[in-house]
């Protein structure tokens, strides 16, 4: 099985040795180290998350992209994801294009609605359009990987006649769709023939099952190749088990917990965050254990890409650092080792 191995972060404002949140520009410099240590270890694919809250210091992935292209080799880089709805297609392809260029053909972009909703009202769109304002992005996304001259319209914006847009890329920009659990969603990756990336949060990944069938089905339906199909879930590795959690539980129910306050969640506590990581989509431990854990997700589900969100919370920056060198020295050749046997 050639599966790909990548790591996304979405610049969570983490804490110093002192439990003191860093500077905005310093967990965004941060990031890049992180990226450049990704490279260096043997990761294929780091992505950059978009958003704009008080304990996310990116709000604009591509240009941390562009940055981190000029310190890289190898190592393919992406958003993770791009909040489609409340930016514009055309823009988005031509950032994405020219950090294609700067990376050597290395870019990608995970189109997505996001699960946070902060950028509509800050760029001035209404929430009660967000499922019209991606459909219609999303189709003029697609027109625009052609890298064609563009002849399109929609209800939202000014039509376009054999529009060309630029700059053009050398080898076409490699595009992925998130979903977080709707068929519908799944399906309409199929019909515009782009890769689907399934965000895996929480709960055991053979829950998301169903959604593979129902798009390699599509794509089968449809008489196209079978797509490449990726996983998100969120993790994090040290030297021992004990270690790993130890590391990971406190910054994990404190990000849990902010977020499910804004949404009506119970608190979450010590037990939620251990019955995640032995049943559920956290792949915690030391790098056997994860090994372990990916393998077995890839196998049951059949995925082409596995993607583990090391970014957990106020994390402090040196146990991330930690972790991706783990897993790409240790976790991605022993799951490779597992998938052959």
């Amino acid at each position: 099985m050639q599966v790909e191995f990548g790591l996304d972060t979405f610049g969570d404002r983490t804490i110093d040795a002192d439990g003191a949140p860093l500077a905005y520009p310093q967990v965004i410099r941060n990031v890049v180290e992180q990226a450049v240590l990704a490279d260096r270890s043997g990761v294929d694919f780091i992505g950059i998350g978009e958003h704009h809250r008080a304990d996310y210091a990116i709000s604009a992935p591509d240009v941390v992209l562009a940055g981190i292209a000029t310190r890289t080799e190898r190592i393919r880089l992406g958003s993770a994801v791009t909040v489609l709805s409340s930016d514009d297609p055309i823009r988005v392809f031509e950032r994405f294009s020219t950090i294609d260029a700067l990376s050597g053909g290395r870019a990608e972009v995970i189109l997505g609605r996001g699960s946070f909703t902060e950028s509509f009202p800050l760029f001035g769109f209404d929430l009660d359009q967000y499922e019209e304002l991606f459909a219609e992005k999303l189709d003029l996304f697609a027109e625009l990987l052609t890298e064609k001259p563009v002849t399109w319209s929609g209800a939202l914006r000014p039509p376009l006649v054999d529009q060309e847009v630029y700059p053009k890329t050398a080898g076409g920009l490699r595009a992925w769709i998130a979903v977080g659990g709707t068929p519908q969603s799944v399906v309409r990756a199929a019909n515009y023939r782009i890769p689907l990336m399934l965000a895996v949060i929480g709960g055991p990944a053979e829950r998301f099952t169903p959604f593979v069938q129902i798009y390699r089905r599509a794509n089968e339906q449809l008489g196209q190749p079978q797509l490449p199909i990726g996983l998100h879930s969120p993790g994090h590795l040290a030297d021992t088990d004990q270690e790993a959690r130890d590391q990971l539980r406190p910054h994990w129910i404190t990000n849990r917990n902010k977020i499910g306050s804004e949404r009506g969640w119970p608190p979450a506590q010590a037990g939620d965050f251990e019955r995640e990581v032995e049943q559920g989509a956290l792949y915690v431990g030391s790098p056997e254990t994860v090994a372990q854990k990916i393998a077995a997700t890839v196998r049951t589900l059949g995925v082409d890409r596995f993607d583990l969100k090391y970014s957990n919370g106020p994390l402090p920056h040196e146990h991330s650092m930690r972790a991706i060198e783990l897993y790409g020295t240790q976790v991605i050749p022993r799951v490779r080792e597992l998938l052959s046997e």
